[in-house]
């Protein structure tokens, strides 16, 4: 079958390839994917930039599309079944937080960016059918983090004021969604204007430009701070979101792409009795909620461009260039 796959010794580090996949495994599933989506940690596994590296692997987490084959254990009623996948493996029993056996599928396991995917059958959820298969395949991994970021960290309560920092990237489009379909209050941050405005079209009630040194003083007069923060950058961008916050409120961070901060002011912190919580992708019975919501609300994700598998490297590259509006999407068949 055609793949991508990681390979450290390339100039592009991946490259379309032909792949045999192991046998199927009695507690497997096997999806013939119709689309794959890509995620941050993909171009950072590009990058060399995540552990565990392996040449060979398949790339990609996020994935939809018919399940062609099962393993012996599995139900023979799921042949046929249309499905989005859930990516993790191994998140355990406690829903506060991962066990240290927990994995995404993509690295190092195969992932999506393939014509097949095996997974374990309680991998597997039904394909919500509001949804397109480019739609569909942009859900899972951007998704379940976002949920869990609004919904089981942030606890948001409708009436609520929530900024979403960085819009344009699949969480934080997500998490936009999510805080709106729950009645929030949504306030959006972006370099942007015309994601911004994008934001606004939504249903946000406005957005401000965090390259601009006084917005923190901007969000204040308008909203009196927020009553939850969504941010996924981190570093020395920490202080203003402390600043922007209500006393009493939340910053839930599920990314440090800025890395850690230089300074912190931790006397409003505790003054202001502030929460800073961390977060990362979900359990399965927050990728159960979250579906729940998606089909609920009829949530559709902003899916920015589609390429076929053949042009892999232009997805990844836009990737990096980060000027996506939404989900980079991979069109698999």
């Amino acid at each position: 079958m055609k793949a991508i796959v990681y390979s450290s010794t390339l100039p592009e580090k991946i490259q379309l390839s032909e792949i045999q996949l192991p046998g199927i495994g009695e507690n497997e599933v096997r999806v013939r994917l119709v689309a794959a989506a890509l995620n941050h940690r993909d171009e950072w596994c590009r990058q060399g930039l995540y552990p565990g590296l392996k040449d060979g692997v398949i790339l990609g987490s996020d994935g939809a599309g018919v399940v062609d084959a099962i393993g012996a254990n599995v139900d023979s009623n799921l042949l046929g079944k249309e499905v989005i996948i859930n990516p993790a493996l191994h998140w355990g029993d406690n829903q506060k937080a991962q066990s240290k056996e927990f994995k995404i599928i993509g690295m190092p396991d195969h992932g999506t960016l393939a014509e097949f995917v095996q997974v374990p059958s309680d991998r597997i959820h039904p394909k919500p059918e509001h949804l397109s298969w480019e739609e569909a395949a942009a859900v899972p991994l951007g998704g379940v983090t976002a949920y869990r970021t609004v919904v089981y960290q942030g606890k948001v309560v409708a009436g609520e004021k929530v900024l979403v920092t960085g819009f344009g990237g699949g969480v934080a489009q997500f998490a936009v969604q999510f805080a709106l379909a729950l009645g929030a209050e949504v306030y959006v941050s972006s370099s942007s204007q015309a994601k911004i405005d994008k934001a606004i079209g939504m249903g946000v009630t406005a957005g401000f430009d965090y390259k601009d040194e006084n917005w923190t003083e901007e969000a204040l007069t308008l909203t009196g701070g927020f009553d939850l923060i969504i941010d996924s950058a981190m570093g020395n961008t920490l202080s203003q979101l402390i600043k922007a916050a209500r006393p009493g409120g939340k910053i839930v961070l599920y990314g440090a792409t800025k890395g850690n901060p230089g300074v912190l002011d931790a006397r409003k912190v505790f003054w202001n009795q502030i929460q800073i919580i961390g977060t990362t992708m979900g359990s399965d019975q927050d990728f159960a909620n979250m579906l729940a919501l998606v089909n609920a609300s009829k949530i559709i994700p902003i899916v920015d461009q589609i390429f076929p598998l053949e042009d892999a490297v232009l997805a990844f590259d836009k990737m990096k260039a980060g000027l996506q509006l939404g989900k980079i999407v991979v069109k698999i068949d």
